[in-house]
């Protein structure tokens, strides 16, 4: 498109926002200071903007310190260049001019219907490229029903969402531009009139993209730049390449759990071919359920999509009502995806609370303590989950491995976030089965 709303006088965000502090963040961004990033200054109204994100210059800096020199999109450490770019479709490889078209969009609210939402705003650079609530805020103070992932390494995973609704990061950048909750544009007709309407914008899609300015472009854009923030340098990485004592003894001793009577492994495989911990599949693990009311959820959904099976309505249901529980079956439609959700990446883990889709358990003592009681066991919970009878130990040995995988740009944060972690476990585990007695439960093995 050609034509739009009058041009903005600069590709630099309006700073005006910024400095707000109100509205629904007393009911959801409250719940989550105590995990904000350790580090960042409290926010008070002048820290935050009115969605309660860091303001943009700050994150900005913050990602120049992170990644200086704007690297380009390229392959990943351990993975072969010829195999990355194959996995373009038609040869069309994410150049370094496009990625930076990108950032310039990841970090500008006018990106969002009444220009507050930006992509940075759920995806904070300060609190590890997340918001560290349990559920995000769009336009309007909304709040949505999932947790929002970092978009550390996101790329790399496919499909993309706790539902997989997203095809790659390309496909999953554009999505939330025309969601009601999200940034709220109506269709991506008004998101190009938007764009187009900057003269900056237009001329550089015009440059990078032969195309020009169109809603694939936009998610092209977007997927270079998240291509380039790749974090995968953890003490973990030293280890495996023969480093021993880049892991402490309480932390080898829970990637020995890891990998053996755990079963963590089954789900979260760690090797050279697969970095993020990921088996790229769905589960249903029990969380954040009422599993008498997942199948007459199910049947609403199949009478909603019956109706309007459109891209737009399975957006919607994921995020705008309760059907969000049902997760992976919104998408198939098949039973066996009843409350599933994709499984999670497991680096940078330590710095990303809250977890799980619904954001509801706020430290990893929580997630173990989930796992290793067998979840909540009902008609539509994974088989791979049963009681491991871990002692308390043995939890502690788990998440200590867990906090090896944080990159090491991050050692202070993410030593901060295991203190704060360990002390709040010290004071509730709310999901902790009765540990049984043994050897095991003296104190953790020094360094």
């Amino acid at each position: 498109p050609r034509t739009g709303r009058a041009p903005a006088p600069s590709m630099t965000p309006d700073p005006a926002p910024f400095g707000r502090a109100q509205g629904p963040l007393a009911l959801a961004g409250l719940l989550a200071l105590p995990l904000l990033l350790p580090g960042a200054p409290h926010p008070g109204r002048a820290q935050i903007d009115v969605h309660g994100a860091a303001p943009g210059a700050r994150q900005l800096a913050e990602l120049d310190r992170l990644l200086p020199g704007r690297p380009a999109p390229g392959a990943p450490q351990h993975q072969d260049p010829a195999r990355w770019r194959a996995g373009f479709p038609g040869g069309r490889i994410p150049t370094a001019g496009q990625a930076d078209l990108g950032r310039q969009l990841f970090f500008d609210p006018r990106l969002s219907k009444d220009n507050t939402v930006s992509c940075a705003t759920c995806h904070d650079v300060t609190r590890a490229f997340a918001d560290r609530r349990p559920v995000s805020e769009g336009i309007g103070g909304q709040l949505g029903r999932r947790n929002a992932p970092t978009v550390m390494n996101a790329a790399l995973l496919a499909p993309l969402f706790w539902d997989g609704r997203a095809a790659d990061a390309e496909a999953q950048a554009v999505l939330p531009l025309t969601n009601p909750i999200e940034m709220g544009f109506a269709d991506a007709d008004e998101v190009l009139l938007r764009l187009a309407g900057i003269p900056e914008y237009a001329a550089a899609f015009e440059q990078q993209f032969e195309d020009g300015l169109t809603f694939a472009n936009v998610g092209r854009a977007l997927g270079a730049f998240e291509r380039t923030l790749l974090f995968l340098d953890a003490p973990f990485d030293r280890f495996l390449a023969g480093e021993q004592q880049a892991l402490s003894a309480e932390a080898r001793a829970g990637w020995a759990l890891f990998q053996g009577r755990a079963g963590c492994a089954s789900c979260h495989p760690l090797a050279p071919e697969t970095p993020l911990g990921s088996d790229q599949r769905f589960h249903n693990l029990g969380v954040g359920e009422r599993p008498a009311e997942l199948a007459p959820l199910a049947e609403r959904v199949l009478a909603s999509l019956a109706a309007d099976p459109s891209e737009a309505e399975l957006d919607r249901l994921a995020l705008a009502t309760d059907l969000s529980a049902l997760g992976r079956f919104v998408i198939t439609r098949e039973r066996a995806d009843i409350g599933a959700f994709k499984t999670p990446q497991l680096r940078n883990v330590g710095i990303t609370a809250p977890y799980m889709h619904d954001g509801s358990m706020i430290t990893l003592w929580d997630v173990v303590d989930h796992l290793a009681r067998g979840g909540q066991p009902h008609a539509f919970q994974s088989p791979l989950l049963t009681p491991l009878g871990l002692s308390d130990a043995e939890v502690d040995q788990l998440v200590a491995f867990l906090f090896s995988l944080t990159d090491q740009r991050f050692a202070e944060f993410n030593r901060q976030q295991f203190d704060f972690q360990r002390q709040r476990a010290k004071l509730r585990r709310p999901f902790r089965a009765a540990a049984p007695p043994g050897p095991q439960d003296g104190p953790p093995s020094g360094p």
